[in-house]
């Protein structure tokens, strides 16, 4: 365990990219494979949270009979809950220390001490944490603490991770990504047969997602390079068919099969072998096109779906690309020939809740811009520029494929609540929800957290501090004074929100210091962008 919070504190330390490399590098070569394995989960953030970080905040305080008050403000300093209970271990009451966990392994750690913590049990938890923290230091408890509340980000990507495990192994990168995809348990054995370049790949097994950059402003179009088609609002994901099964997992590497029984099912139709990338939608009852993303959100919030849920929001899925076919790895093909062969494959199935995504070719960037404002009335978020030639690479990489969004959506909103950040703003108030009027009255819509500069961050919290009018906890309420344009991608009807609203991906345009709180926009005029 020591060896590892050591290789969290130089990744942390760390100045670049190449330092990290170096520093995991290091480490996969040198550790026994069982503890090599766990911390691969855990620098690929696949470990969840064992505790929440209010958990580990209470058993301090009861364990030190400190004031709540007291651990708010090292809270406000620090602005991270584990590292500020590990900066207060000093505060146990005097108690021998059970040495025999300082010389504990990494998988030790992980498979028998962390889940002799229950979850829901204080007693038990105090005890437990007590127990932990009088064992390490306080730099070894913050990484504890770190992998307790599932909070263990240390500033690598997952592909810098992939690099130096490749590079520590001294296997093929794209086979260290595959075997790394979706899920899996850390084991000896895992570890073992990643070095040998042998590692078994079961059969739900995704392949990393290939990527899009932002389209550059100065992009010369070039009409037969290019394929271009929607970029579909939904879940992206991949469906997988293999040894009689369907497996759909998102790009976020979760497997979400058994929230659409009803694509599984015709999916289960597609020969052995065959991988598609595409986007997972509900339609709208009509079924003429896709219904908003809220829509298919109800989907994946419940345990159990009803007859109304799959009658009300029928799942589909647009294909967009061919990844595997008949148990061969296509990646390397050109786009053409794997769309070509994914096309022939539909039409031949001619499944109802599989589609091809529809490609166009527009003449020049003038026709181009008017497809992707075209896509807002089709229910697509813009549109998508492939590279004909390309092949299936894991991650972004630029020149090859490009994401052209439509503008956003925009109000004009009033700030009415504040508080502080986290980490590096800790001591700025930099969270903020914002409202807009009905009826004479300010309303929440909406909170935000990006889009100011550093100096209009500072300027914004001095007023907030001098504009208090009531505090709720860490919540400052702040007098309604000042208008931000809010942008954003998606707007549905909620019974959650006070405005009757949520937005998807709420950012801060600009601060309209222009305007009076007065010429705020409404929810009248928020509730008229659902029609668009």
């Amino acid at each position: 365990m020591k060896v590892f919070c050591a290789l969290y504190r130089g990744l942390d330390d760390a100045s670049g990219n190449n330092e990290k490399i170096a520093l995991m590098r290091e480490y996969f070569r040198s550790a026994p494979a069982h503890d090599a394995a766990w911390a691969l989960y855990l620098l690929l953030d696949k470990k969840k949270s064992a505790l929440s970080s209010g958990a580990l905040r209470q058993r301090l305080i009861e364990l030190t009979s400190m004031p709540e008050w007291l651990f708010e403000e090292c809270r406000s300093h620090v602005g991270d809950t584990a590292e500020t209970v590990a900066l207060l271990l000093h505060m146990l009451p005097a108690a021998e220390a059970d040495e025999s966990l300082t010389s504990l392994s990494l998988h030790e750690w992980m498979e028998r001490e962390i889940p002799s913590c229950p979850r829901d049990d204080a007693a038990a938890q105090r005890e437990a944490l007590g127990r932990f923290w009088r064992a390490l230091d306080a730099r070894d408890a913050l990484v504890l603490n770190k992998v307790l509340t599932g909070a263990f980000r240390v500033g690598v990507s997952v592909g810098l991770v992939q690099r130096a495990l490749a590079e520590a192994l001294e296997v093929e990168g794209t086979r260290i990504q595959h075997a790394l995809t979706g899920e899996w348990a850390p084991s000896a054995g895992l570890f073992d047969a990643l070095r040998d370049a042998r590692a078994s790949l079961d059969v739900s097994k995704p392949y990393p997602f290939m990527l899009a950059h932002p389209l550059e402003a100065d992009f010369a179009f070039e009409p037969g390079q290019w394929q271009v088609e929607y970029k579909w609002d939904g879940i992206r994901g991949q469906v997988v068919k293999r040894d009689g099964q369907v497996f759909l997992w998102s790009r976020g590497e979760e497997l979400v099969s058994e929230a659409f029984p009803d694509l599984c099912e015709p999916l289960a139709k597609l020969p052995d072998g065959t991988v598609i990338d595409g986007e997972i939608l509900a339609w709208d009852e009509e079924g003429k096109r896709p219904a908003p993303f809220a829509v298919l959100q109800t989907r994946l919030q419940r345990k159990k779906l009803t007859a109304a849920h799959l009658r009300e929001a029928p799942a589909h899925v647009i294909a967009y690309d061919l990844i595997e076919w008949g148990g061969v790895d296509w990646r390397e093909r050109p786009l053409t020939e794997r769309v070509a062969q994914l096309e022939a494959i539909v039409r031949e199935q001619a499944l109802s809740a599989l589609t091809v995504s529809e490609r166009f070719e527009p003449k020049d960037r003038e026709a181009l811009e008017a497809l992707r404002e075209s896509a807002r009335e089709r229910g697509a978020e813009g549109v998508m520029l492939k590279d004909r030639a390309s092949t299936y690479q894991p991650g972004r990489k630029r020149g090859l494929w490009w994401k052209h969004k439509r503008e956003p959506m925009t109000v004009d909103a009033v700030l009415v609540f504040a508080q502080a950040g986290s980490g590096r703003r800790a001591n700025l108030f930099t969270d903020y929800t914002f409202a807009l009027w009905r009826g004479g009255e300010l309303v929440t819509f909406a909170k935000a957290y990006s889009g100011l500069s550093d100096e209009e961050l500072v300027e914004l919290d001095k007023w907030i501090r001098k504009n208090t009018r009531e505090k709720h906890g860490p919540v400052r309420v702040v007098e309604p004074a000042h208008v931000f344009e809010l942008a954003f991608e998606g707007i549905a009807k909620s019974a959650r929100h006070k405005s009757g609203l949520a937005v998807r991906f709420p950012r801060i345009l600009r601060w309209r210091r222009d305007k009076p709180a007065s010429e705020a926009d409404t929810v009248e005029r928020a509730e008229a962008l659902l029609n668009l």
